[in-house]
């Protein structure tokens, strides 16, 4: 079950020489996918720092493309939480042509970092209810 998703269509600029997505524009649409799910639940990174002192820096991030997307194409970029560990969170990603062929899948190990006054960022365990908003998010 996706918590969110996003719908996009490819412009010019996105594509390579061969005409199809440049393969760093998908990690670009998996962040823009995150930072409009946490619009949706009323958060961001600036009401993530003013409420809670954090950002949600990324940690680690992977995909695998299956199908080629051309120019003028609309794709979905579909997201998740898949795991929480104590300080960090997986976010899953799908990604679909509009004909609802699975064109790539990705991932986002994010953490959950306080802002320290110097500006260095501490891990720290995910906030209860940065939590509970995204999981309840998920539960529609």
């Amino acid at each position: 079950m996706h918590a969110f998703e996003r719908r996009i269509t490819v412009e010019w600029g996105d594509c390579d020489e061969a005409g199809i997505v440049f393969y760093p524009n998908y990690f670009y649409w998996f962040d823009c996918t995150y930072q409009a799910w946490l619009r949706r639940v009323g958060l961001s990174q600036r009401v993530l720092r003013q409420e809670h002192g954090a950002v949600t820096p990324l940690v680690d991030v992977g995909a695998n493309f299956r199908a080629p997307v051309a120019y003028d194409r609309d794709i979905r970029v579909c997201v998740r939480v898949a795991q929480w560990l104590e300080r960090r969170f997986k976010l899953d990603y799908e990604v679909y042509n509009m004909d609802g062929l699975l064109v790539a899948t990705g991932h986002e190990w994010r953490a959950w970092a306080r802002v320290l006054p110097e500006g260095r960022l501490k891990g720290e365990p995910v906030a209860a209810d940065f939590r509970r908003r995204l999981e309840s998010a998920g539960a529609d």
